[in-house]
């Protein structure tokens, strides 16, 4: 397998440590993926556009009710936009909130 896909992993060491493991960890981009469909697939249809954006909101909202969590996904992303914006300089636009 490896042999296969040699050319296509090669280029993927050349990234920061931290960009690889952003790109190697999907658990937690599955998982809030899960919830947005679970809420889509209870709701079943939508009269318009604004009530599935809704929809979608609520369930990202209900993921951290308390916004704890805002300051672990901060620290945890914190090196890898660091590498992200160094690696792609000019692609990103910090958020200044």
């Amino acid at each position: 397998m490896w042999e296969n896909a040699w050319a296509e992993f090669v280029p993927f060491l050349a990234f920061d440590v931290e960009i690889r493991k952003v790109i190697c960890s999907t658990n937690a981009i599955e998982s809030v993926n899960a919830r947005i469909r679970k809420a889509v697939r209870a709701r079943g249809h939508f009269p318009n556009e604004q009530a599935a954006l809704k929809c979608v909101y609520m369930a990202l909202m209900s993921l951290d009710p308390t916004g704890t969590g805002r300051r672990r996904w901060t620290m945890r992303w914190k090196a890898p936009l660091n590498a992200f914006q160094i690696a792609f300089e000019g692609r990103l636009t910090p958020a200044n909130h």
